[in-house]
């Protein structure tokens, strides 16, 4: 199950981003970008199923939710880290959705937990926090370390976070915790501060070496099995009037960085953080 497979839903990324295999899956983009029916979901995954590599590069974090899919093909027991801007944890519909996919991870049997690094958004504060998993937070199925710095009152006092500071420390005692087991891992840019990336959502405060560090200490103690990475910047397309009047008010109003530059940028990102993701 190794190798590499650069999965061009909309033209985030160019063709030659990676020496891997390229599959252009353009015409499935609009259907699938932010949320999806789960039928057309099911036919993506039938169309996918024997072309999926260990490792994938694809669009906008508005795809986020496919790593649901790719992580299907994992057999084994694995534990899944993301570094992502956003919890993606929200038990509200759309069912198959860039901010709900955790819970269609959490669903697969053989995923053993979900740790999310790097949150900063309002998700986690009053009244976000209702909406998600308690279940799996109850567990520790699911966990997350946010940025304190970025979270009200209320975000603070129900998830203590990790500060710029003391992060590296806080991340190497996680990692010491997971020696031996197998771990999917997936990158959405938006974790990324908006000077190292350019996405379609708001961004972190990770650089882009940071987030090559953290791969490097997980390396040191596990087996990364598989991964993931997304969030580079596209301009959006639907296929349904209600995908796109959900999306658009979602969204954070932000203006489309040039493309040159989002181009830059995001090649720079992936060329720190791809060689240790993805290391064979």
């Amino acid at each position: 199950m190794a190798g590499a497979l650069h999965i061009d839903l909309d033209g985030a990324w160019p063709r030659d981003a990676l020496p891997g295999a390229y599959l252009d899956a353009r015409e499935w983009g609009p259907r699938l970008r932010y949320s999806a029916r789960s039928r057309e979901i099911e036919a993506f995954a039938a169309e996918m199923s024997r072309r999926l590599k260990a490792f994938t590069l694809f669009g906008s974090g508005d795809f986020h939710h496919l790593s649901a899919l790719w992580l299907r093909r994992i057999a084994e027991p694995v534990t899944v880290i993301s570094f992502d801007n956003h919890p993606d944890w929200d038990l509200r519909p759309p069912r198959w959705g860039c901010g709900t996919w955790i819970n269609r991870a959490l669903a697969l049997s053989h995923v053993e937990s979900v740790a999310i690094w790097g949150c900063g958004n309002f998700e986690l504060d009053w009244p976000g926090h209702l909406f998600v998993n308690r279940r799996a937070l109850a567990t520790a199925r699911l966990r997350v370390w946010p940025w304190t710095e970025r979270l009200a009152p209320s975000g603070r006092r129900r998830f203590p976070g990790i500060t710029p500071g003391d992060w590296r420390a806080q991340f190497s005692a996680f990692a010491a915790q997971l020696v031996g087991r197998r771990l999917y891992v997936t990158v959405d840019l938006d974790c990324l501060t908006d000077a190292e990336s350019a996405t379609n959502w708001e961004h972190g405060i990770f650089t882009a070496a940071d987030v090559a560090w953290a791969l490097g200490e997980l390396r040191g103690r596990c087996e990364i099995v598989g991964g993931d990475l997304c969030g580079a910047h596209s301009p959006a397309q639907y296929a349904r009037w209600r995908q796109r009047l959900l999306a658009q008010w979602d969204h954070p109003r932000l203006a489309a960085p040039p493309p040159a530059e989002a181009a830059a940028r995001n090649a720079r990102a992936l060329a720190t953080i791809w060689p240790v993701l993805a290391a064979e």
